[in-house]
């Protein structure tokens, strides 16, 4: 076999390799999440529903604080991260927002843990500041995006009986059946 014919061979086979590795290795990316659309009536829903439970947050701390945890994690979930656990959504959110991803870990953390038995004033000052830390993500995830607005495909047309100006009806089975 010639020098030629071998580095050849050798190039083909590691081309063929390449193939055949490089689907795992981009399956296993975190940051390469599809980022799903998000229509601009869901994204004022979100938003709405964020501000009441801003509102809501004087008469009931534990129960708004536990409301964002919840909002934050369908919002998440809606943009296409993971819903089988906190723990993987947390996971990829952290690759595309590093910098808010704390925010929502002190959120979660401390709707986890709300209580009455610290004094009033602490627990409501600690909610409050879990609440703001998270607000970022939250203004992140519900943020319109490029893709968000895309125009629906056309609708399909439907072929009309020109003479009539009707759409002809369907036959089922044969005309003797009729």
């Amino acid at each position: 076999m010639s020098t030629v014919t071998l580095i050849i061979l050798l190039a083909a086979l590691a081309a063929m390799a390449g193939l055949v590795i490089a689907p795992s290795v981009r399956q296993g990316r975190k940051g390469e999440l599809p980022v799903r659309s998000l229509p601009s009536e869901a994204r004022e829903r979100y938003a709405a529903r964020w501000a009441g439970l801003q509102e809501r947050f004087v008469d009931s701390p534990g129960w708004a604080l536990r409301e964002a945890d919840r909002l934050l994690g369908a919002l998440a979930v809606d943009r296409g991260y993971p819903a089988e656990s906190t723990e993987k959504r947390m996971s990829a959110l952290s690759v595309r927002h590093p910098e808010e991803i704390d925010g929502y870990r002190r959120l979660h953390a401390m709707a986890a843990r709300v209580n009455d038995n610290e004094p009033a004033e602490t627990a409501t000052e600690r909610m409050r500041e879990a609440l703001v830390a998270a607000r970022p993500l939250f203004e992140q995830l519900v943020r319109a995006q490029p893709h968000d607005e895309r125009p629906l495909p056309p609708p399909v047309p439907r072929r009309r009986d020109h003479r009539r100006g009707r759409i002809p009806r369907q036959r089922l089975g044969s005309a003797a059946d009729h």
